[in-house]
């Protein structure tokens, strides 16, 4: 980015052309996933955290480490397991022999990209470690609660539940990811084009360490005021709430979404015109993000779930019924 940027100038077109050019970076190592990729970025300008769901080999934690290599900022990454303890993630205090006074051991989640991989396979005790963190930005030890710098992002993956050892996150802490997006297997193309790539003297996994970093810590936080600051019409707000309230009496929908979506459905949304070079929010951007932001919320019936309807043809059903407001 332009010197301009630093002095806190950032326009619109420049701020769109950077979150490209950090796409086009990941992109370099994880091939035919631009859509997921481009999910992930606008979690992260918009100030979210984002669950990465899929099958083991899909590249969830490459995906997560070619962002942290994009960012010059600083990036952990915590191996959940069914003995992790929530200390291990947080911290803990100690009390030092010599001094005869207790110190704060800092645990990985004192970061800015902090990637908690295989999540579900912690049991719920451990995977509630991080409620706080992610809701407040800060980490209480003994008794002391200390900030975490921004920007701060979670990005956790998960297997499928029914993966032997898996098991599933708590409501609360569900309803603190922005997003929880799918990965799948890729096209045909893409899958000959990543065994090539995995087939050469450096791997593609072993590419990433290659990356540049193109933008700095100041310079998302930056981005970030500027996508906040995008322009929403009070009939696209209208049509938000519309659209999160129908969830809550949809037949088959046991539970719905609460307000923590409409207000991450408007914040990805922003980051959406953004990145499309606008100021200003459309109902193509309220359609494009919602499916992600409230798969995660809904809670289906016995009934549906046994004539196996998913989520996705739920959220898309309310989507059609609800007639997206005109310019």
């Amino acid at each position: 980015m332009t010197s301009e940027s630093a002095s806190g100038l950032i326009g619109l077109t420049e701020a769109s052309s950077a979150i490209k050019q950090v796409k086009a970076n990941i992109s370099r190592v994880l091939v035919g996933q631009d859509e997921i990729v481009e999910d992930v970025l606008t979690v992260l300008f918009a100030g979210g955290h984002v669950l990465l769901e899929g099958v083991p080999g899909l590249g969830k934690t490459l995906l997560v480490r070619a962002l942290a290599k994009s960012l010059n900022v600083s990036f952990s990454r915590v191996q959940f397991t069914p003995d992790l303890m929530p200390s291990d993630v947080l911290g803990n205090s100690l009390y030092d022999m010599k001094s005869g006074e207790f110190t704060i051991k800092k645990g990985p989640a004192f970061t800015n990209i902090l990637l908690a991989d295989e999540i579900n396979r912690a049991p719920a005790k451990t995977q509630s470690a991080l409620l706080e963190v992610m809701q407040e930005q800060q980490i209480t030890l003994d008794g002391e609660s200390l900030k975490i710098s921004s920007p701060f992002m979670v990005l956790a993956t998960q297997n499928p539940l029914d993966q032997e050892g898996t098991y599933p996150l708590p409501e609360a802490e569900l309803d603190r990811f922005m997003m929880k997006v799918e990965l799948d297997f890729p096209s045909y193309e893409a899958e000959i084009a990543l065994l090539k790539l995995n087939t050469q003297i450096i791997s593609n996994e072993s590419s990433v360490d290659n990356l540049p970093a193109v933008l700095s810590g100041d310079e998302i936080i930056e981005i970030k005021q500027l996508c906040a600051s995008i322009l929403v019409d009070e009939k696209i707000i209208n049509y938000v709430v519309d659209i999160v309230r129908s969830t809550r009496t949809w037949q088959g929908v046991i539970h719905g979404a609460g307000l923590r979506a409409s207000i991450n459905i408007i914040k990805a949304a922003k980051v959406t015109a953004l990145i499309n070079d606008r100021d200003f929010v459309i109902p193509d951007d309220i359609k494009l993000v919602a499916p992600n932001i409230l798969r995660h919320r809904l809670i289906l019936s016995a009934d549906l779930e046994l004539e196996d309807v998913l989520h996705e043809q739920i959220i898309d059903s309310i989507l059609a019924s609800i007639e997206a407001p005109r310019s």
